[in-house]
């Protein structure tokens, strides 16, 4: 997938202001509509104009994008950082634009939840209309104990704001979150009227934190479900064994069966994440050969060469 500079795009620094980016767009609509220009890559370059026009007209895409830093080239291989938007408040979605000039590019950014938008909500008539807020969402990033056991803590979310002189600028507030126990990745945590504000007295909108969880040196997580590698000495996979395994609750035994081999995965019920139908945890054996870094392992292997009929490469027929 190809990085798309905006502001090359455009022809703008990226300091331009909102009258800049307006004008910049009138001029290149006129230069590259179907209507006026007959060259080749007319479609082209007018899908790739509306669509940086997209992102940069609006404060909370072109916050968010140029997070992303200047140091992409035009056309390199690109793959979002792991949650590059984390702490970014977003409100509203797309715009009024035909959903087929936005590149696999602009989707990987903003497609998370994007493309409904939210219908006004308008109560009475005349001067004593209501009109309901905007919904606000954002990315949050929190640790597996935190899932695991639940807490209150600080969360602080970024959204843009426009200066009088029209440069976008990130302004930034902090809210007490509860962590529920048992959340799991992707699932939200709704933060009542923490939106948009109404108009004419209208409720405000909600917050919409959706959860994801910081990586882990451990373990990995797929919905209430833990992996992790489990590092064994060959004697204890031929030989069998108890070893101890840590988990989110505490130590615990696992045997490990005679003639085991690597790869072989083994479950514990119920040591995943607490969610309401509570997750397991599996571990995958690795084994670790020891390294041959004196004489009398490198006699051992030798021993072990000599004594032991086995090759690892009969099923090879070779």
């Amino acid at each position: 997938m190809e990085y798309k500079d905006y502001y090359r795009i455009m022809g703008l620094d990226r300091n331009a202001t909102r009258d800049d980016i307006k004008h910049a767009y009138r001029k290149l609509a006129r230069k590259y509509h179907p209507d006026v220009s007959k060259a080749s890559d007319t479609q082209t370059k007018f899908q790739e104009m509306q669509e940086a026009y997209e992102v940069l007209k609006d404060p909370e895409k072109r916050a968010a994008y140029d997070q992303l830093g200047a140091n992409w080239q035009a056309g390199q291989d690109f793959r979002p950082p792991p949650d590059w938007d984390a702490g970014f408040e977003f409100s509203g979605g797309f715009a009024d634009a035909d959903d087929s000039v936005f590149s696999d590019f602009f989707e990987s950014l903003f497609d998370r939840g994007g493309r409904s938008r939210q219908r006004a909500n308008w109560t009475g008539t005349g001067a004593g209309f209501q009109n309901r807020g905007q919904d606000h969402r954002a990315k949050i990033l929190i640790g597996l104990d935190e899932a695991f056991h639940g807490v209150t803590r600080g969360v602080t979310l970024q959204s843009p704001a426009v200066d009088a002189h029209g440069h976008v600028q990130t302004r930034k507030r902090t809210l007490s979150v509860r962590i529920p126990k048992g959340i799991k990745q992707g699932q939200h945590i709704r933060l009542s009227g923490q939106g948009s504000p109404g108009m004419g007295g209208g409720r405000a909108g909600d917050l919409y934190l959706e959860v994801e969880f910081e990586p882990h040196s451990v373990y990995r997580v797929e919905g209430a479900d833990l992996h992790m590698d489990l590092p064994i000495a060959p004697w204890e996979a031929a030989l069998g064994a108890k070893v101890k395994v840590p988990t989110p609750g505490g130590v615990v035994d696992l045997t490990i069966a005679p003639d085991s081999r690597a790869g072989s995965k083994l479950r514990l019920r119920g040591r995943g994440i607490p969610a309401r139908q509570r997750g397991d945890l599996y571990v995958t054996l690795q084994i670790v050969l020891p390294p041959a870094k004196d004489e009398k392992s490198k006699e051992l292997y030798a021993t072990m060469r000599e004594q032991m009929d086995f090759d690892p490469r009969s099923q090879l027929g070779v």
